[in-house]
């Protein structure tokens, strides 16, 4: 009995780490779901960190933008990693470079709230635009936020409306957001203008 304990005491560690190398690399998919959903930090801690160096190496070397913004991400906030928000920022930056809608609307959000970063609304909204220009709702849904609160060119308002009314909402909730916010932002427009940005086509 004493023998047979002895042999599963020393499989213990074996079966630890088999069980730790269970943890596979997210792929696109599951990573832009975690990152839209506001899920990527809560599992990196959910496997354990075990993640840690093939998300830097996929960030840093490999250069792949949506493990740049997780990796960003787990230096901004200490997730797994020592704090070092420079180093976070600047993968965001680089992300952002390289098309990220996502590291865009996450650039655009610190500046919005001025975390980590001075406050800069302006700023903001240099960072979301493009993002919204590609079509990302969520980057719309910000624009027309930043717009109807005074930030951004006037001369750029009617381009943030048509973006957002010809958008296409995946539930009510963003749907019924998205109206207020067009209302907001219709007030500080000419009647005119917002009929022709409520048009299908850009005129």
């Amino acid at each position: 009995m004493l023998r047979l304990s002895l042999i599963i005491f020393c499989f213990i560690p074996y079966l630890a780490v088999a069980e730790l190398a269970s943890v596979d690399i997210y792929s696109d998919e599951q990573l832009l779901t975690l990152i839209r959903t506001d899920r990527y930090l809560e599992q990196v801690q959910t496997d354990d960190c075990q993640l840690v160096q093939d998300i830097e190496a996929r960030a840093e070397i490999l250069k792949q933008p949506m493990y740049q913004f997780l990796w960003g991400e787990m230096l901004n906030h200490g997730v797994c990693v020592p704090k070092h928000a420079s180093r976070g920022m600047k993968q965001l930056q680089i992300a952002a470079e390289q098309g990220s809608a996502e590291a865009m609307l996450k650039l655009a959000e610190y500046y919005y709230h001025g975390k980590m970063v001075v406050k800069d609304k302006n700023r903001a909204v240099q960072y979301v635009m493009p993002a919204a220009a590609n079509g990302d709702v969520p980057a719309r849904l910000m624009l027309v936020r930043l717009f109807s609160e005074g930030y951004g060119s006037p001369v750029d308002y009617k381009l943030g409306y048509h973006w957002l009314y010809n958008s296409v909402f995946n539930d009510e909730a963003t749907q019924k957001q998205a109206t207020s916010l067009l209302q907001n932002l219709a007030a500080k427009m000419p009647a005119s203008i917002v009929e022709r940005a409520q048009q299908p086509q850009l005129h």
